[in-house]
Protein backbone atom coordinates (compact mmCIF):
# COMPACT_ATOMS: atom_id res chain seq x y z
CA UNK A 1 0.00 0.00 0.00
CA UNK A 2 1.42 3.37 -0.99
CA UNK A 3 1.74 6.08 1.66
CA UNK A 4 1.23 9.57 0.24
CA UNK A 5 2.22 12.92 1.68
CA UNK A 6 -0.23 15.74 2.36
CA UNK A 7 0.18 17.36 -1.06
CA UNK A 8 -0.41 14.05 -2.81
CA UNK A 9 -3.53 13.33 -0.76
CA UNK A 10 -4.90 16.75 -1.68
CA UNK A 11 -4.13 16.04 -5.34
CA UNK A 12 -5.80 12.63 -5.05
CA UNK A 13 -8.97 14.27 -3.71
CA UNK A 14 -8.97 16.76 -6.56
CA UNK A 15 -8.26 14.04 -9.13
CA UNK A 16 -11.31 12.12 -7.89
CA UNK A 17 -13.50 15.24 -7.93
CA UNK A 18 -12.43 16.00 -11.51
CA UNK A 19 -12.29 12.58 -13.10
CA UNK A 20 -15.06 10.60 -11.45
CA UNK A 21 -16.59 13.26 -11.37
CA UNK A 22 -18.04 13.92 -7.93
CA UNK A 23 -18.84 17.09 -5.99
CA UNK A 24 -16.39 17.85 -3.20
CA UNK A 25 -19.18 17.93 -0.62
CA UNK A 26 -20.32 14.47 -1.71
CA UNK A 27 -16.74 13.22 -1.30
CA UNK A 28 -16.91 14.65 2.21
CA UNK A 29 -20.12 12.72 2.78
CA UNK A 30 -18.40 9.54 1.59
CA UNK A 31 -15.63 10.10 4.10
CA UNK A 32 -18.16 10.68 6.88
CA UNK A 33 -20.07 7.52 5.98
CA UNK A 34 -16.84 5.49 6.03
CA UNK A 35 -15.93 6.90 9.44
CA UNK A 36 -19.45 6.26 10.75
CA UNK A 37 -19.39 2.62 9.61
CA UNK A 38 -16.11 2.13 11.44
CA UNK A 39 -17.25 4.07 14.52
CA UNK A 40 -20.40 2.01 14.96
CA UNK A 41 -18.32 -1.19 15.00
CA UNK A 42 -15.94 0.26 17.60
CA UNK A 43 -18.73 1.70 19.74
CA UNK A 44 -21.85 -0.45 19.30
CA UNK A 45 -25.00 1.50 20.01
CA UNK A 46 -25.44 2.37 23.65
CA UNK A 47 -26.59 5.28 25.75
CA UNK A 48 -23.13 6.87 25.65
CA UNK A 49 -23.42 10.37 24.20
CA UNK A 50 -21.13 11.47 21.37
CA UNK A 51 -19.64 14.96 21.29
CA UNK A 52 -18.04 16.13 18.04
CA UNK A 53 -15.50 18.92 18.51
CA UNK A 54 -15.22 20.67 15.15
CA UNK A 55 -13.42 23.52 13.48
CA UNK A 56 -14.79 25.44 10.51
CA UNK A 57 -12.62 23.92 7.77
CA UNK A 58 -13.11 20.72 5.83
CA UNK A 59 -12.20 18.52 8.80
CA UNK A 60 -14.94 20.30 10.73
CA UNK A 61 -17.27 19.60 7.80
CA UNK A 62 -16.39 15.92 8.15
CA UNK A 63 -17.34 16.17 11.81
CA UNK A 64 -20.74 17.71 11.08
CA UNK A 65 -21.51 15.04 8.50
CA UNK A 66 -20.45 12.33 10.96
CA UNK A 67 -22.81 13.76 13.59
CA UNK A 68 -25.63 13.71 11.04
CA UNK A 69 -25.02 10.07 10.11
CA UNK A 70 -24.64 9.01 13.74
CA UNK A 71 -28.00 10.64 14.42
CA UNK A 72 -29.47 8.52 11.61
CA UNK A 73 -28.07 5.49 13.46
CA UNK A 74 -29.87 6.71 16.62
CA UNK A 75 -26.76 7.90 18.45
CA UNK A 76 -27.12 10.89 20.75
CA UNK A 77 -24.73 13.24 18.92
CA UNK A 78 -23.87 16.86 19.69
CA UNK A 79 -21.44 19.23 17.93
CA UNK A 80 -19.25 21.93 19.47
CA UNK A 81 -18.06 24.24 16.69
CA UNK A 82 -15.06 26.37 17.58
CA UNK A 83 -15.05 29.49 15.45
CA UNK A 84 -12.30 32.02 16.11
CA UNK A 85 -13.09 34.36 13.23
CA UNK A 86 -11.33 32.27 10.58
CA UNK A 87 -12.91 31.63 7.21
CA UNK A 88 -15.39 28.80 6.91
CA UNK A 89 -14.86 26.40 4.02
CA UNK A 90 -17.67 26.15 1.48
CA UNK A 91 -18.16 22.45 2.21
CA UNK A 92 -18.34 23.15 5.95
CA UNK A 93 -21.12 25.68 5.34
CA UNK A 94 -22.90 23.14 3.12
CA UNK A 95 -22.77 20.63 5.96
CA UNK A 96 -24.26 23.18 8.37
CA UNK A 97 -27.23 23.60 5.99
CA UNK A 98 -27.61 19.80 5.80
CA UNK A 99 -27.96 19.28 9.55
CA UNK A 100 -31.27 17.71 10.67
CA UNK A 101 -34.12 20.18 11.42
CA UNK A 102 -35.47 21.13 14.82
CA UNK A 103 -32.03 20.88 16.46
CA UNK A 104 -32.18 17.09 16.36
CA UNK A 105 -28.39 17.34 16.43
CA UNK A 106 -27.49 20.22 18.74
CA UNK A 107 -24.97 22.66 17.24
CA UNK A 108 -23.16 24.77 19.85
CA UNK A 109 -21.07 27.65 18.49
CA UNK A 110 -18.06 28.56 20.61
CA UNK A 111 -16.18 31.74 19.72
CA UNK A 112 -13.97 31.97 22.77
CA UNK A 113 -11.31 29.56 23.93
CA UNK A 114 -12.73 29.82 27.44
CA UNK A 115 -16.01 28.31 26.19
CA UNK A 116 -15.56 24.80 27.44
CA UNK A 117 -18.95 23.20 28.06
CA UNK A 118 -19.19 20.43 30.61
CA UNK A 119 -18.71 17.04 28.96
CA UNK A 120 -20.52 14.00 30.38
CA UNK A 121 -17.94 11.57 31.86
CA UNK A 122 -19.02 8.67 29.65
CA UNK A 123 -19.21 10.62 26.38
CA UNK A 124 -17.05 9.71 23.39
CA UNK A 125 -15.29 12.74 21.92
CA UNK A 126 -14.76 12.95 18.16
CA UNK A 127 -11.89 15.27 17.24
CA UNK A 128 -12.70 17.12 13.99
CA UNK A 129 -10.77 20.35 14.48
CA UNK A 130 -8.00 19.99 11.89
CA UNK A 131 -7.00 17.34 9.36
CA UNK A 132 -3.87 16.48 7.40
CA UNK A 133 -3.68 19.88 5.71
CA UNK A 134 -2.29 21.65 8.77
CA UNK A 135 0.99 23.40 7.91
CA UNK A 136 1.95 25.20 11.15
CA UNK A 137 1.79 24.45 14.89
CA UNK A 138 -1.44 25.33 16.65
CA UNK A 139 -1.23 28.48 18.73
CA UNK A 140 -3.40 30.75 20.85
CA UNK A 141 -7.03 29.75 21.15
CA UNK A 142 -6.58 26.55 19.17
CA UNK A 143 -3.79 25.40 21.45
CA UNK A 144 -6.07 26.06 24.44
CA UNK A 145 -8.82 23.92 22.92
CA UNK A 146 -6.35 21.06 22.36
CA UNK A 147 -5.09 21.39 25.93
CA UNK A 148 -8.67 21.22 27.20
CA UNK A 149 -9.38 18.07 25.18
CA UNK A 150 -6.23 16.39 26.47
CA UNK A 151 -7.19 17.13 30.08
CA UNK A 152 -10.59 15.47 29.75
CA UNK A 153 -10.91 11.85 30.95
CA UNK A 154 -13.11 10.92 27.97
CA UNK A 155 -12.12 8.57 25.18
CA UNK A 156 -11.07 10.58 22.11
CA UNK A 157 -11.41 9.47 18.48
CA UNK A 158 -9.81 11.54 15.71
CA UNK A 159 -11.10 11.86 12.16
CA UNK A 160 -8.26 11.26 9.67
CA UNK A 161 -5.56 12.87 11.87
CA UNK A 162 -5.30 13.98 15.50
CA UNK A 163 -5.63 17.76 15.37
CA UNK A 164 -2.26 19.48 15.45
CA UNK A 165 -0.31 16.47 14.17
CA UNK A 166 1.77 16.90 11.03
CA UNK A 167 1.63 14.02 8.56
CA UNK A 168 5.06 14.53 7.01
CA UNK A 169 7.27 16.09 9.68
CA UNK A 170 7.83 15.92 13.41
CA UNK A 171 5.27 17.53 15.70
CA UNK A 172 7.43 17.30 18.82
CA UNK A 173 6.80 20.28 21.09
CA UNK A 174 3.58 21.28 19.29
CA UNK A 175 0.06 21.09 20.77
CA UNK A 176 -1.55 17.90 19.45
CA UNK A 177 -4.75 16.09 20.45
CA UNK A 178 -3.92 12.82 22.20
CA UNK A 179 -6.37 10.44 20.55
CA UNK A 180 -7.15 6.97 21.81
CA UNK A 181 -8.11 5.93 18.27
CA UNK A 182 -7.67 7.44 14.82
CA UNK A 183 -9.50 6.57 11.62
CA UNK A 184 -7.51 7.57 8.53
CA UNK A 185 -9.02 7.98 5.09
CA UNK A 186 -7.72 5.77 2.24
CA UNK A 187 -4.12 5.29 3.46
CA UNK A 188 -2.21 5.71 6.72
CA UNK A 189 -0.04 8.77 7.23
CA UNK A 190 3.72 8.53 7.63
CA UNK A 191 3.42 10.04 11.12
CA UNK A 192 1.49 6.98 12.30
CA UNK A 193 4.55 4.72 12.14
CA UNK A 194 6.82 6.50 14.62
CA UNK A 195 7.09 6.04 18.40
CA UNK A 196 7.06 9.79 19.01
CA UNK A 197 3.38 9.85 17.98
CA UNK A 198 2.19 6.74 19.79
CA UNK A 199 0.34 8.70 22.49
CA UNK A 200 -1.17 11.04 19.92
CA UNK A 201 -2.49 8.65 17.29
CA UNK A 202 -3.44 5.76 19.57
CA UNK A 203 -4.78 2.68 17.82
CA UNK A 204 -5.28 3.57 14.17
CA UNK A 205 -7.35 2.13 11.37
CA UNK A 206 -7.72 2.89 7.67
CA UNK A 207 -10.80 2.86 5.46
CA UNK A 208 -11.40 3.65 1.81
CA UNK A 209 -13.62 6.54 0.75
CA UNK A 210 -13.51 5.54 -2.91
CA UNK A 211 -10.80 7.87 -4.19
CA UNK A 212 -9.98 7.30 -7.85
CA UNK A 213 -7.78 4.17 -8.26
CA UNK A 214 -5.94 5.45 -11.35
CA UNK A 215 -4.17 8.05 -9.21
CA UNK A 216 -2.52 5.32 -7.11
CA UNK A 217 -1.22 3.54 -10.20
CA UNK A 218 0.54 6.55 -11.66
CA UNK A 219 1.61 8.45 -8.53
CA UNK A 220 5.04 7.58 -7.11
CA UNK A 221 6.09 7.66 -3.48
CA UNK A 222 9.06 6.20 -1.62
CA UNK A 223 6.86 5.15 1.32
CA UNK A 224 4.83 1.95 1.54
CA UNK A 225 2.77 0.05 4.12
CA UNK A 226 3.62 -3.65 3.91
CA UNK A 227 0.47 -5.80 3.92
CA UNK A 228 -0.49 -9.33 2.95
CA UNK A 229 -1.45 -8.22 -0.55
CA UNK A 230 2.15 -7.06 -1.09
CA UNK A 231 3.58 -10.30 0.28
CA UNK A 232 1.66 -12.98 -1.57
CA UNK A 233 3.14 -12.22 -5.03
CA UNK A 234 6.65 -12.58 -3.56
CA UNK A 235 6.10 -16.05 -2.09
CA UNK A 236 7.61 -18.87 -4.17
CA UNK A 237 5.84 -22.21 -3.59
CA UNK A 238 7.95 -25.34 -3.78
CA UNK A 239 7.94 -27.47 -6.90
CA UNK A 240 7.49 -31.22 -6.80
CA UNK A 241 10.96 -32.33 -7.91
CA UNK A 242 13.09 -29.93 -5.88
CA UNK A 243 15.60 -31.24 -3.32
CA UNK A 244 17.62 -29.84 -0.44
CA UNK A 245 20.24 -28.52 -2.84
CA UNK A 246 17.55 -26.42 -4.48
CA UNK A 247 17.15 -24.24 -1.40
CA UNK A 248 20.71 -23.18 -0.70
CA UNK A 249 23.34 -23.74 1.95
CA UNK A 250 23.41 -21.03 4.61
CA UNK A 251 26.22 -20.28 7.05
CA UNK A 252 25.37 -18.69 10.38
CA UNK A 253 28.24 -17.24 12.38
CA UNK A 254 26.88 -16.76 15.86
CA UNK A 255 27.32 -17.34 19.55
CA UNK A 256 29.93 -16.90 22.24
CA UNK A 257 30.36 -18.21 25.77
CA UNK A 258 27.10 -17.49 27.62
CA UNK A 259 25.28 -16.44 24.45
CA UNK A 260 24.79 -19.71 22.61
CA UNK A 261 21.04 -19.30 22.93
CA UNK A 262 21.20 -16.57 20.27
CA UNK A 263 22.86 -19.00 17.88
CA UNK A 264 20.24 -21.66 18.62
CA UNK A 265 17.34 -19.27 17.97
CA UNK A 266 18.84 -17.98 14.72
CA UNK A 267 19.59 -21.51 13.52
CA UNK A 268 16.11 -22.82 14.28
CA UNK A 269 14.53 -19.84 12.54
CA UNK A 270 16.78 -20.27 9.52
CA UNK A 271 15.64 -23.87 9.16
CA UNK A 272 11.99 -22.86 9.56
CA UNK A 273 12.44 -20.35 6.75
CA UNK A 274 12.93 -23.24 4.34
CA UNK A 275 16.71 -23.33 3.79
CA UNK A 276 18.04 -26.57 2.30
CA UNK A 277 21.26 -26.88 4.32
CA UNK A 278 22.54 -24.97 7.34
CA UNK A 279 25.97 -24.81 8.91
CA UNK A 280 26.50 -22.94 12.17
CA UNK A 281 30.00 -21.68 12.93
CA UNK A 282 30.40 -21.10 16.65
CA UNK A 283 32.96 -21.45 19.46
CA UNK A 284 33.95 -25.04 20.31
CA UNK A 285 32.16 -24.71 23.67
CA UNK A 286 28.86 -24.53 21.78
CA UNK A 287 29.18 -27.97 20.19
CA UNK A 288 26.94 -29.92 22.56
CA UNK A 289 24.43 -27.08 22.83
CA UNK A 290 23.95 -26.70 19.09
CA UNK A 291 24.08 -30.36 18.13
CA UNK A 292 21.50 -31.15 20.81
CA UNK A 293 19.20 -28.17 20.27
CA UNK A 294 19.44 -28.01 16.47
CA UNK A 295 20.26 -31.51 15.19
CA UNK A 296 19.25 -30.56 11.63
CA UNK A 297 22.17 -28.12 11.39
CA UNK A 298 25.82 -28.95 10.78
CA UNK A 299 28.37 -27.58 13.22
CA UNK A 300 31.59 -25.79 12.28
CA UNK A 301 33.75 -25.37 15.41
CA UNK A 302 36.02 -22.39 15.84
CA UNK A 303 39.47 -23.22 17.19
CA UNK A 304 38.73 -20.98 20.17
CA UNK A 305 36.43 -22.24 22.88
CA UNK A 306 34.58 -19.12 24.00
CA UNK A 307 34.32 -16.85 20.96
CA UNK A 308 34.70 -16.91 17.17
CA UNK A 309 37.93 -15.93 15.47
CA UNK A 310 38.38 -17.49 12.03
CA UNK A 311 35.37 -17.92 9.76
CA UNK A 312 35.00 -20.66 7.10
CA UNK A 313 35.71 -19.89 3.48
CA UNK A 314 32.56 -18.09 2.28
CA UNK A 315 32.65 -19.38 -1.31
CA UNK A 316 31.13 -22.76 -0.39
CA UNK A 317 27.98 -21.17 1.07
CA UNK A 318 25.04 -19.57 -0.72
CA UNK A 319 24.81 -16.79 1.85
CA UNK A 320 26.05 -15.87 5.31
CA UNK A 321 24.34 -14.44 8.37
CA UNK A 322 26.52 -13.09 11.17
CA UNK A 323 26.08 -11.41 14.53
CA UNK A 324 23.66 -13.02 17.02
CA UNK A 325 25.45 -13.51 20.35
CA UNK A 326 28.80 -13.05 18.61
CA UNK A 327 30.50 -10.81 21.15
CA UNK A 328 33.07 -8.13 20.39
CA UNK A 329 36.37 -9.73 21.38
CA UNK A 330 39.39 -8.37 19.45
CA UNK A 331 39.89 -11.72 17.73
CA UNK A 332 36.24 -11.72 16.67
CA UNK A 333 36.69 -8.27 15.15
CA UNK A 334 39.65 -9.56 13.14
CA UNK A 335 37.61 -12.52 11.92
CA UNK A 336 34.76 -10.27 10.79
CA UNK A 337 37.16 -7.99 8.93
CA UNK A 338 38.68 -10.95 7.09
CA UNK A 339 35.22 -12.26 6.19
CA UNK A 340 34.12 -8.91 4.76
CA UNK A 341 37.27 -8.80 2.63
CA UNK A 342 36.39 -12.19 1.11
CA UNK A 343 32.61 -12.33 0.77
CA UNK A 344 31.07 -11.12 -2.49
CA UNK A 345 27.37 -12.00 -2.32
CA UNK A 346 24.74 -10.28 -0.12
CA UNK A 347 24.81 -11.28 3.53
CA UNK A 348 22.84 -10.60 6.72
CA UNK A 349 24.58 -8.54 9.42
CA UNK A 350 23.09 -8.20 12.89
CA UNK A 351 23.76 -7.49 16.56
CA UNK A 352 27.43 -7.58 17.63
CA UNK A 353 28.61 -7.63 14.02
CA UNK A 354 26.90 -4.25 13.62
CA UNK A 355 28.46 -2.99 16.84
CA UNK A 356 31.91 -3.95 15.55
CA UNK A 357 31.28 -2.15 12.25
CA UNK A 358 30.13 0.97 14.12
CA UNK A 359 33.64 1.13 15.65
CA UNK A 360 35.29 0.56 12.27
CA UNK A 361 33.53 2.79 9.69
CA UNK A 362 36.19 2.14 7.03
CA UNK A 363 34.84 -1.41 6.73
CA UNK A 364 31.70 -0.16 4.99
CA UNK A 365 33.55 -0.37 1.69
CA UNK A 366 33.85 -4.16 2.12
CA UNK A 367 30.17 -4.87 2.81
CA UNK A 368 28.67 -6.46 -0.34
CA UNK A 369 25.97 -4.50 -2.13
CA UNK A 370 22.39 -5.52 -1.33
CA UNK A 371 23.40 -6.94 2.04
CA UNK A 372 20.80 -6.74 4.82
CA UNK A 373 21.55 -4.94 8.09
CA UNK A 374 19.12 -5.38 10.99
CA UNK A 375 19.82 -2.85 13.77
CA UNK A 376 17.55 -2.04 16.66
CA UNK A 377 17.35 1.69 17.50
CA UNK A 378 20.41 1.73 19.77
CA UNK A 379 22.53 -0.18 17.26
CA UNK A 380 21.33 2.21 14.56
CA UNK A 381 22.45 5.14 16.70
CA UNK A 382 25.87 3.59 17.17
CA UNK A 383 26.20 3.12 13.43
CA UNK A 384 24.96 6.49 12.21
CA UNK A 385 24.64 8.88 15.14
CA UNK A 386 21.71 10.39 17.03
CA UNK A 387 18.65 11.95 15.41
CA UNK A 388 16.47 14.72 16.81
CA UNK A 389 13.22 12.91 16.05
CA UNK A 390 11.79 9.84 14.33
CA UNK A 391 11.26 11.57 10.98
CA UNK A 392 14.91 12.63 10.93
CA UNK A 393 15.99 9.10 11.85
CA UNK A 394 13.88 7.61 9.07
CA UNK A 395 15.37 10.06 6.58
CA UNK A 396 18.85 9.11 7.81
CA UNK A 397 18.01 5.42 7.46
CA UNK A 398 16.97 5.90 3.85
CA UNK A 399 20.02 8.07 3.11
CA UNK A 400 22.45 5.49 4.51
CA UNK A 401 20.75 2.66 2.60
CA UNK A 402 21.28 4.60 -0.62
CA UNK A 403 24.82 5.65 0.29
CA UNK A 404 26.03 2.15 1.13
CA UNK A 405 23.78 0.31 -1.36
CA UNK A 406 22.39 -1.96 1.35
CA UNK A 407 19.05 -2.76 2.93
CA UNK A 408 18.64 -1.40 6.46
CA UNK A 409 15.90 -2.95 8.60
CA UNK A 410 15.26 -0.76 11.64
CA UNK A 411 13.41 -2.96 14.10
CA UNK A 412 10.45 -1.63 16.06
CA UNK A 413 6.66 -1.60 16.36
CA UNK A 414 6.38 -0.88 12.62
CA UNK A 415 9.73 -2.26 11.48
CA UNK A 416 11.02 -0.03 8.67
CA UNK A 417 12.85 -1.46 5.66
CA UNK A 418 14.98 1.05 3.74
CA UNK A 419 16.15 -0.03 0.29
CA UNK A 420 19.13 1.18 -1.79
CA UNK A 421 16.75 2.94 -4.20
CA UNK A 422 15.37 5.13 -1.39
CA UNK A 423 12.10 3.27 -0.92
CA UNK A 424 10.90 2.56 2.62
CA UNK A 425 8.41 -0.07 3.76
CA UNK A 426 6.66 -0.04 7.16
CA UNK A 427 5.52 -3.46 8.38
CA UNK A 428 1.91 -4.20 9.34
CA UNK A 429 2.52 -7.35 11.41
CA UNK A 430 3.93 -7.78 14.90
CA UNK A 431 2.93 -6.83 18.44
CA UNK A 432 4.44 -5.66 21.77
CA UNK A 433 4.86 -9.27 22.94
CA UNK A 434 7.80 -9.50 20.56
CA UNK A 435 9.71 -6.98 22.66
CA UNK A 436 11.70 -9.78 24.27
CA UNK A 437 15.26 -11.03 24.13
CA UNK A 438 16.04 -13.16 21.08
CA UNK A 439 13.38 -11.78 18.72
CA UNK A 440 16.05 -10.16 16.57
CA UNK A 441 18.03 -13.40 16.40
CA UNK A 442 14.95 -15.12 14.98
CA UNK A 443 14.62 -12.44 12.30
CA UNK A 444 18.29 -12.84 11.34
CA UNK A 445 17.79 -16.57 10.90
CA UNK A 446 14.71 -16.10 8.73
CA UNK A 447 16.41 -13.51 6.51
CA UNK A 448 19.53 -15.66 6.09
CA UNK A 449 17.42 -18.65 5.08
CA UNK A 450 15.46 -16.64 2.52
CA UNK A 451 18.61 -15.21 0.93
CA UNK A 452 20.07 -18.70 0.74
CA UNK A 453 16.98 -19.92 -1.11
CA UNK A 454 17.55 -17.39 -3.86
CA UNK A 455 15.06 -14.70 -2.92
CA UNK A 456 16.34 -11.26 -4.02
CA UNK A 457 17.35 -9.05 -1.10
CA UNK A 458 14.22 -6.88 -1.29
CA UNK A 459 11.92 -9.90 -1.38
CA UNK A 460 13.84 -11.51 1.48
CA UNK A 461 13.47 -8.34 3.56
CA UNK A 462 9.75 -7.93 2.92
CA UNK A 463 8.93 -11.61 3.37
CA UNK A 464 11.20 -12.05 6.36
CA UNK A 465 9.93 -9.07 8.31
CA UNK A 466 6.29 -9.85 7.51
CA UNK A 467 6.59 -13.56 8.43
CA UNK A 468 8.49 -12.70 11.61
CA UNK A 469 5.74 -10.32 12.73
CA UNK A 470 2.95 -12.66 11.65
CA UNK A 471 4.48 -15.50 13.66
CA UNK A 472 4.42 -13.16 16.65
CA UNK A 473 0.77 -12.27 16.04
CA UNK A 474 -0.26 -15.91 15.76
CA UNK A 475 1.70 -16.82 18.89
CA UNK A 476 0.26 -13.92 20.90
CA UNK A 477 -3.27 -14.89 19.86
CA UNK A 478 -2.73 -18.34 21.36
CA UNK A 479 -0.57 -17.72 24.42
CA UNK A 480 -0.83 -13.93 25.08
CA UNK A 481 1.61 -11.12 24.44
CA UNK A 482 2.94 -11.29 27.99
CA UNK A 483 3.94 -14.96 27.77
CA UNK A 484 5.47 -14.76 24.30
CA UNK A 485 9.16 -15.70 23.99
CA UNK A 486 11.53 -15.73 21.03
CA UNK A 487 11.29 -19.51 20.94
CA UNK A 488 7.55 -19.18 20.38
CA UNK A 489 8.26 -17.06 17.29
CA UNK A 490 10.23 -19.95 15.81
CA UNK A 491 7.45 -22.39 16.69
CA UNK A 492 4.87 -20.27 14.85
CA UNK A 493 6.87 -19.54 11.71
CA UNK A 494 5.29 -22.59 10.07
CA UNK A 495 1.78 -21.32 10.76
CA UNK A 496 2.79 -17.96 9.33
CA UNK A 497 3.90 -19.63 6.09
CA UNK A 498 0.61 -21.52 5.92
CA UNK A 499 -1.32 -18.27 6.34
CA UNK A 500 0.57 -16.75 3.41
CA UNK A 501 0.31 -19.88 1.28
Amino acid sequence: MKIFNTAQIRAWDQDTITNEPVASVELMNRAARAFTRWFTTQFPHSNRPVVVIAGTGNNGGDGLAVARYLHQHFYNAKVLVYNFGENKSADFEAQVLSMPPLDAVQLVWCDQAATFPEIPPGAVLIDALFGSGLNRPLQGNWAKVVEWINQLPNEVVSIDMPSGLFADQSSMGSPVVHADRTFSFETPKRAFFFPENADRVGEWSVGSIGLHPDFVKRENTPFHFLTASDIRPLYLPRKKYTHKGSFGHALLVAGSYGKMGAAVLAARACLRSGVGLLTVHAPRSGFLVLQSAVPEAMFSPDHRAIFCTEIPEPAKYTTIGIGPGLGTAPETKTGLKQLLQKVESPMVIDADALNIISDNPSWWNNIPENSILTPHPKEFERLFGRSENDFERNDLQRHKAREHKVFIILKGAHTAIAAPDGDCWFNSTGNPGMATGGSGDVLTGILTGLLAQGYPSLSACLLGVFVHGLAGDLAAADISREALTAGDLVAYVGKAWKAIE
